[in-house]
């Protein structure tokens, strides 16, 4: 996990990330999210987190806000926070939680932009196979997010083990160290075979690497460069709908329910812990078979 420099990161922070991480079973990203928020109200402040209260917390989420942070991320700085406190007060370095009485920020569920089947088309058609290795491999990890709904931290992550041709599924490490095995589909599974046969080799290039999608480097790529790869395609195939790293994860859960899947079946695809997680897609369904009404029903 990459971390901040040990000489610029509080002890007390540095033990409580490395206590979750290895107890919770966290993601990678996830920790580092914890150790920013954490390390940015050090730096902020004029008081030691064992030390701080309510209203030095209530004053950095104000100068948070002020600098054009959105409730979900200041939710997500509280839920921070609450976890430190929560862990010093089990060590006995404190003993009281300042964040006990502050509730949290009202968040509004916002329906997620998803791309029409078309669009999803399109993007998939966006890398040259015949370019070179990077563009093949592109194709390939776009056709296996689309098939299987994963994260973008999830597909970086697999390795040639984490998938099996024979019976056309993968195996998947998500959040919390929760492993699924999610089926591929023909045209993935297609797509998956050819890139194993034909182009995985050129970016290994004689390195010993265990990442199916390794960089053109024969290295585990980040999860932040295969974002940008996302944006780049979308460009390239005339996508302008305003997109996330969970494009295609959101495309793959929406798709799946507008064409009959079960949500339950959909629950366990994607991973979410719980059904209501899931459940903005039917409201996204909703409303596409809403505006799809309007649009050619006579009298819509």
């Amino acid at each position: 996990m990459e971390q901040t420099r040990v000489s610029e990161t509080p002890t007390e922070v540095r033990k409580y990330i490395n206590t979750v991480w290895l107890e919770k079973g966290l993601s990678e990203a996830t920790c580092e999210a914890y150790q920013r928020d954490l390390t940015q109200f050090v730096e902020w402040s004029d008081c030691g987190l064992l030390s701080s209260r309510e209203s030095n917390i209530l004053d950095f989420l104000a100068y948070k806000q002020e600098q054009g942070c959105s409730a979900r991320s200041s939710a997500r700085i509280l839920s921070t926070f609450r976890g430190f406190f929560k862990y010093a007060i089990e060590r006995g370095e404190i003993h009281h939680n300042p964040c006990a009485k502050i509730q949290n920020p009202k968040i509004g569920r916002s329906l997620p932009d998803v791309l029409t089947e078309q669009d999803v088309e399109d993007l998939l058609h966006a890398p040259d196979v015949d370019k070179n290795a990077v563009e093949f491999r592109d194709r390939v990890m776009l056709e296996v997010l689309y098939a299987t709904g994963l994260r973008v931290s999830e597909i970086v992550s697999l390795t040639i083990m984490s998938v099996n041709l024979r019976q056309n599924v993968v195996r998947v490490m998500g959040k919390g160290a929760k492993e699924r095995i999610v089926p591929l589909g023909e045209y993935a599974l297609m797509w998956l075979e050819r890139y194993i046969r034909e182009a995985r080799s050129n970016l290994i290039n004689g390195h010993r690497c265990s990442a199916l999608f390794p960089s053109n480097r024969g290295q585990r790529m980040c999860r932040q460069t295969f974002w940008h790869a996302i944006k780049r395609y979308a460009d390239r195939a005339g996508i302008t709908k305003p997109l996330s790293p969970h494009t295609l994860r959101h495309a793959f859960a929406t798709h799946l329910l507008n064409h009959g899947a079960d949500l339950r079946t959909v629950q366990l695809m994607l991973g979410h812990a719980n059904l209501s997680t899931t459940q903005i897609y039917t409201h996204v369904a909703t409303q596409r078979l809403k505006e799809l009404h309007a649009q050619h029903h006579p009298r819509g």
